[in-house]
């Protein structure tokens, strides 16, 4: 029985490996840049991506061969997302802030006491890292082991806090122990400023200016920030204000009013006639 949930489990993974894979430098992929980058043998990811197909989550192009996400594999659980993220505000925020610096741009959340890259928009400068797919969505690393995972430590009220870092060092093997009192100064000082900067993590030798995104659901938190290799173009202050006045004016703008379908097929109607 334990064999069979493994089974399910790696199912699980491989389809959101196939989602994650899809972003602006791969806006279509075939079989064999899947079984490359994940290293999965040929047959059964052309069967799985064929079941995603009949699911409704990739269109496959007949000439091409070649696949590409629906609109359904966006739209999932989108209508009980915070508000932010269910009308793309999220979205543009990431398109804003990647167009006006060129630095790549990821936004992070907390599973258990990791740090995960919900999501990650490349930049025009490179950096280095150990991962063999580099810096890219879906990253798990240790809430102690980097800045973003600091802030949204932070937001967790003690004792608990103070508890999940306890446990953090308790679990970190021996080159990433740490005192857990420093810790946890570093994370309050977090909490006191509203932003962190210093070591990405995941692998890298990248740093992040991340601050929270307001209005999460409780115990969901939300970071964005900048990640960039350090160097002396790079102001951390400079990239911290451009992220909190994107933030204050991307809550603050109101969103479209909805067209009523009744009153919109009316107005062409009329348009029609009159035209």
């Amino acid at each position: 029985m334990a064999q069979v949930e493994s089974n399910k489990a790696k199912i699980a993974k491989r389809v959101i490996e196939v989602l994650e894979f899809f972003d602006e430098d791969h806006p279509q992929a075939t079989v064999m840049d899947i079984v490359r980058r994940f290293d999965r043998p040929q047959s059964s990811t052309s069967e799985l991506l064929s079941s995603l197909v009949d699911l409704g989550l990739l269109h496959k192009d007949p000439c091409s061969r070649s696949y590409s996400p629906t609109p359904r594999a966006a739209m999932l659980g989108a209508a009980v997302q915070p508000k932010l993220v269910r009308d793309g505000a999220l979205t543009g925020l990431i398109d804003r802030l990647s167009a006006q610096t060129g630095l790549g741009v990821a936004v992070f959340g907390m599973v258990g006491l990791k740090a995960q890259v919900f999501n990650w928009r490349v930049g025009k400068r490179t950096f280095r890292t150990a991962g063999a797919a580099g810096f890219c969505g879906g990253q798990q690393d240790h809430l102690s082991d980097s800045a973003a995972g600091w802030l949204l430590l932070s937001t967790i009220a003690q004792p608990r806090r103070d508890g999940m870092i306890r446990r953090l060092n308790a679990e970190a093997s021996a080159d990433r122990k740490f005192l857990p009192t420093e810790m946890a100064a570093q994370v309050q000082a977090c909490r006191d400023h509203g932003f962190a900067s210093g070591k990405a993590g995941f692998g890298s030798i990248a740093d992040v200016t991340a601050v929270l995104l307001p209005n999460m659901p409780d115990g969901q938190p939300l970071a964005i920030g900048f990640v960039y290799e350090p160097s002396d173009q790079i102001d951390a202050d400079s990239l911290l204000r451009t992220l909190n006045e994107a933030v204050r004016r991307c809550v603050e703008e109101p969103a479209p009013a909805p067209v009523s379908p009744l009153f919109d097929a009316s107005r062409q109607t009329m348009e029609m006639k009159h035209g």
